[in-house]
């Protein structure tokens, strides 16, 4: 077994200064007099949260609530991974992996640890705890960037080698969002007990790898929907992502164009980003559509967030996995195939990539659990966490 050794976030005082003094010297333009967050970002609430970034925000508290819990790095397969790794109340139990996408962090999950490793502190039973393994996916914040773009299955590889070799896990749970998603359904598919791996069971908020079949889609070819609501749902994701896949086909084809510009500009980073929280979240106010993106995420939170992009300089390598997607072959499983381990799903009303109906869903995986939630968007477990909570402890007193 590799070394594991302890980490704690320490950014250098001269980092944050460079940080600052590029906010501060940024050179605002115009935006259409309608603009709104119509064409991106909005500059109204972008001016607020860089003058909040410059006069209010404190890393350093935010690195404190970060260290608050044990960090680690390890190396895999060359690869140096960050993680938190909390001991959980009950070691019977089967561990669990947490894993995030773009454009979060591990900081999105990071809530999380504290309820699922000791329930007893939060008015559960401590019988429930387990570890908790939260890592920065490779290319992503605290970790090692790969040498060039990889796709989420070889993302997989990465992170069961993080359970197995590096921690020594016989058997783990996996659950995962955006990116983590897909993570979570190739550790399923290629790492699953049934095929003498090691991951027991998966639980996702979003279906990313889809059927396999002869039918066009995104970066690769999926079965095509035949029920009449399973043709309803796709017309439905093929509207909001019409919309809204601009950003993935500049990641997914030109990431280096784009982080020439990114990579230079804290306030672009934070534009880039915001925008994507503010347009893929649940902001809805008491049941009302639409809503100010504060309905949901603090100041605090947003930048906690861009600064683990920007402190790392991880925003080019983080952005390459749009490209590493298409060089694995997109989004589907082979033909007639399917991820076998127990699975859990979890649909949010306001996922921008709506969750398929069950009967497709299921010829991709075997499902065992679904659950159709009364309200959340794209970062389930940022936005409702007490939601997201109860559906995945329900699902792990039954199949983790």
């Amino acid at each position: 077994m590799t070394a594991v050794t302890p980490f704690r976030v320490d950014v250098p005082d001269y980092e944050l200064d460079r940080i600052k003094r590029r906010i501060r010297d940024y050179e605002w333009f115009e935006e259409p007099v309608d603009a709104g967050w119509a064409y991106g970002c909005n500059q109204a609430y972008l001016r607020e949260l860089t003058d909040y970034w410059l006069n209010q925000y404190d890393w350093r508290a935010a690195e404190a609530r970060l260290n608050e819990w044990p960090q680690f790095k390890a190396n895999v397969d060359g690869i140096d991974i960050h993680f938190v790794h909390e001991r959980g109340s009950n070691p019977k139990n089967q561990p669990l992996i947490l894993l995030h996408g773009w454009p979060g962090s591990y900081f999105e999950l990071l809530h999380l640890t504290g309820p699922l490793a000791h329930p007893e502190r939060y008015g559960g039973k401590a019988e429930d705890g387990r570890d908790v393994i939260i890592p920065s996916l490779v290319g992503y914040g605290f970790s090692g960037p790969p040498p060039k773009p990889i796709g989420p299955r070889a993302q997989a590889v990465f992170m069961d080698g993080l359970m197995t070799r590096l921690l020594g896990y016989k058997s783990y749970v996996v659950q995962g969002g955006d990116w983590g998603a897909l993570i979570a359904g190739w550790l399923g598919f290629d790492h699953g007990a049934d095929k003498g791996g090691a991951v027991k069971s998966i639980h996702m908020n979003l279906i990313g790898v889809r059927p396999g079949g002869n039918t066009q889609a995104l970066l690769g070819t999926a079965a095509a929907p035949e029920t009449a609501e399973e043709k309803a749902w796709a017309a439905r994701a093929e509207a909001r992502m019409a919309v809204e896949r601009g950003y993935f086909m500049v990641q997914g084809t030109k990431p280096q164009s784009l982080s020439y510009a990114m990579m230079d500009s804290p306030v672009g980073v934070a534009a880039w980003l915001t925008e994507k929280f503010h347009t893929w979240s649940d902001l809805s106010n008491e049941g009302k559509e639409g809503g100010h993106i504060e309905n949901v995420y603090s100041k605090d939170k947003l930048l906690t967030n861009i600064m683990l992009y920007v402190v790392t300089r991880r925003f080019n390598t983080a952005a390459w996995q749009y490209y590493g997607v298409g060089t694995e072959g997109g989004f589907a499983f082979p033909p007639g195939k399917r991820c076998e381990v127990p699975t859990g799903v979890a649909s949010y009303p306001r996922e921008i990539a709506p969750v398929p109906p069950r009967s497709y869903a299921e010829k991709a995986y075997n499902v065992v659990h679904w659950k159709e939630q009364p309200k959340g968007g794209h970062f389930a477990a940022f936005e409702q966490a007490e939601i997201f909570l109860d559906d995945l402890r329900e699902f792990l007193r039954n199949w983790g």
